[in-house]
């Protein structure tokens, strides 16, 4: 139930994200997708606060025992995910599907044309060079904040923490996170999102060095205040700096590849984090071995030409047109 929970969630991301360069203007993508991350650090951090309380004082919500507490968190993400979804269904319009010459009359049901076009444009990849460029650097910094992500936990553990300790230095990271999402949001249109990204990474990189002398559970939470600081805006601004290089026609299949870039890379980071600590028998070293993700990422991301590649993808924008509506289609109010 787990796996098909985290395999529903995801595949609804790459939806949700393929809207961005539908609703939202070029000069203010960035924007939109840091208040996005910004909202979502408020609608999961409030829901995190609830649970947690929900699993440390069970009676006060009328539940026996954090057994049944763990069961009603579930329960309450459920219908969390299914009220907060509304808006969308309701309110955000579908943008019109887009079709080339090539497609017109082409036989199949749209599901197999779905894939039909998603093995076409990993054919025409090699053609974005730039998006390409962007992509390796996302595999890599994306591997070291998700090694972070998931290895905090044991990291604490190791140096003494307890549960109710480790659930504060999440809520920590989601609080502190809304208001530098937004920040990074107005920041990247000053500084772009490009140079946005480069110094949330060297932020990190800091994080992973410092991590290596943490000693005091004083030390974790300050190293929890500072992913806070940027990993919404790192997050967010990636996803935006993406949106603005992909063909708006291809925004989908462009998304469902960041999605698998995104996925893979939290594969790495803690395959080194654990080699590294294994070898050494402290998690210390695995900590500070993830800077290298940092530093990579951040090399690589340097050497893409943001212009080029939204100029590539605006041309390709301009060879498509608007598919004829459906005669059993409602248009959006």
């Amino acid at each position: 139930l787990y796996m098909l929970g985290n395999i529903g969630f995801t595949g609804s991301i790459v939806f949700y994200a393929s809207l961005l360069p539908h609703i939202a203007a070029d000069d203010e993508i960035d924007r939109v997708a840091a208040g996005g991350w910004a909202v979502g650090y408020i609608g999961g951090g409030l829901l995190l606060a609830v649970n947690a309380a929900m699993l440390i004082r069970p009676d006060f919500f009328g539940l026996p025992d954090q057994g049944a507490a763990s069961r009603a968190a579930f329960a309450s993400v459920a219908v969390w995910w299914a009220v907060f979804s509304i808006p969308i269904f309701r309110d955000v319009p579908e943008p019109p599907r887009r079709i080339d010459a090539r497609e017109e009359g082409m036989p199949g049901s749209p599901f197999t044309m779905g894939f039909r076009r998603l093995a076409e444009t990993f054919g025409e990849l090699k053609q974005y060079r730039q998006l390409l460029l962007f992509l390796a650097a996302f595999f890599l910094y994306s591997d070291g904040i998700g090694t972070i992500i998931k290895m905090a936990t044991a990291y604490g553990s190791e140096i003494g923490l307890g549960t109710e300790a480790l659930i504060g230095a999440l809520l920590v990271v989601q609080f502190v996170g809304i208001p530098l999402t937004f920040a990074f949001g107005a920041l990247a249109g000053r500084i772009g999102a490009k140079r946005g990204i480069m110094l949330a990474l060297t932020v990190y990189a800091g994080i992973s060095i410092f991590g290596y002398f943490v000693t005091e559970a004083w030390h974790f939470w300050v190293l929890a205040f500072a992913v806070g600081l940027v990993q919404g805006g790192a997050q967010a601004l990636s996803r935006g700096l993406f949106a603005s290089m992909i063909p708006r026609a291809k925004s989908s299949e462009f998304f469902a590849f960041f999605s698998v870039f995104e996925k893979m890379a939290g594969i790495l980071g803690p395959i080194l984090f654990g080699i590294a600590s294994q070898v050494t028998g402290s998690g210390r070293i695995g900590i500070l071995a993830i800077v290298v993700f940092f530093i990579a990422g951040i090399l690589i991301l340097s050497r893409v030409d943001v212009d080029e590649g939204r100029r590539v993808a605006r041309a390709e924008d301009t060879t498509r047109r608007p598919a004829p509506p459906i005669a059993s289609a409602t248009a959006p109010t």
